[in-house]
């Protein structure tokens, strides 16, 4: 039975969710056991596969590629948690460690037959082991800094969590929403892991500390970051690791952000055959495209995550402002299924007063 917190959830992603393809009844299934022409990804609205990868795939596999988005991930994993009895593709991509779980409470995935690339292995979701999901790319939630902001007033910059709550840095940071935005989830999880049942008194002191909540992160980066291009006042922000390589200046070898890495939790994002999918042979071979060296390659700049793969070149600018922390913050999947619902409920009576 889902708490009342879930079935809100439910309705308020839904209602923020549009797939751009058919809807379900539209879908074709092919009646007579042929393979149907097509196979149909749905992913959250941040996938980004470029054009000459996808005209690749459907060469290779003489398939069609429909590609449907749903919101970011917690949308995503509400869209197939709610129609798993009749999936709207073949696969998904998109689902993270911080809903994982979830989708796999729902029966949302079928068994994965691929086998993984090496150094996939180390992303793997726990309990599950690449059965029915496969990891393919990952990257840290940290919070971010403008650099050249506190240069210009001789202010140090934060280091850690616990200097977000301090008074020097009132009214500076700002983070999207634990309940819209799946990095906001992930830094609800990172204060779980860091203060343990404490965390709530954490969020009083950084609510005390003007710290501002947002719907997402676009709001959060572009619209109130001073780094953003759109007129923002606050120098600290909620973003990734990833980051600091997108604001190096033209003809400059430094970036203006800095990542903190004492700040970060990490992200892993799955792909995986729906169970009852109309396609699921064309649906593994799209999953074994996704862990290929193309693809892999392409995920820093298309979507500005890292490659679970082993041996592929990132690009330069990545190499040397895009660091990775050696120890970021991690709950397992077990707890965040279980406690889920009941820390944002919580989380959402602390913000909202």
């Amino acid at each position: 039975m889902k708490s009342s917190l879930s079935v809100t959830l439910v309705a308020a992603l839904l209602a923020g969710c549009s797939l751009t393809g058919g809807s379900s009844d539209e879908q074709s299934t092919a009646e007579d056991g042929t393979t149907p022409g097509e196979v149909v990804l749905v992913t959250h609205e941040s996938f980004n596969l470029p054009k000459p990868l996808v005209k690749q795939f459907e060469e290779e596999s003489g398939l069609d590629l429909e590609i449907r988005s749903a919101g970011d991930a917690g949308a995503l994993t509400t869209r197939l948690a709610v129609t798993a009895d009749n999936p709207t593709g073949d696969v998904a991509f998109g689902v993270d460690n911080t809903f994982a779980s979830r989708a796999l409470e729902e029966d949302v995935f079928d068994t994965l037959d691929v086998e993984l690339p090496a150094g996939a292995d180390d992303y793997v979701l726990p309990g599950d082991d690449g059965q029915r999901l496969a990891p393919v790319d990952n990257g840290n939630v940290c919070v971010n800094v403008d650099a050249t902001w506190f240069e210009e007033r001789d202010l140090a910059p934060p280091e850690s969590l616990d200097d977000l709550a301090d008074p020097a840095y009132e009214g500076l940071f700002v983070t999207p929403s634990a309940l819209s935005s799946s990095p906001g989830l992930a830094f609800l999880l990172a204060t779980v892991a860091a203060y343990g049942e404490d965390w709530p008194t954490y969020w009083e002191d950084l609510l005390a500390n003007d710290a501002l909540v947002v719907d997402g992160w676009t709001d959060a980066y572009y619209g109130d970051f001073t780094q953003g291009g759109e007129g923002g006042t606050r120098p600290i922000v909620l973003s990734y690791d990833s980051s600091p390589a997108f604001t190096v200046p033209k003809g400059s070898d430094e970036s203006t952000t800095e990542a903190l890495l004492d700040t970060c939790f990490r992200q892993v994002e799955y792909a995986g055959v729906l169970a009852g999918a109309a396609n699921p042979e064309g649906g593994r071979e799209l999953v074994e495209f996704l862990l290929g060296e193309d693809v892999q390659a392409a995920l820093p700049g298309s979507m500005y995550v890292f490659p679970v793969r082993d041996g592929v070149a990132l690009p330069e600018e990545w190499a040397a402002h895009a660091e990775q922390p050696a120890d970021p913050y991690a709950v397992d999947p077990d707890e965040i299924a279980a406690n889920r619902d009941a820390w944002l409920e919580e989380w959402r009576d602390l913000v909202t007063g």
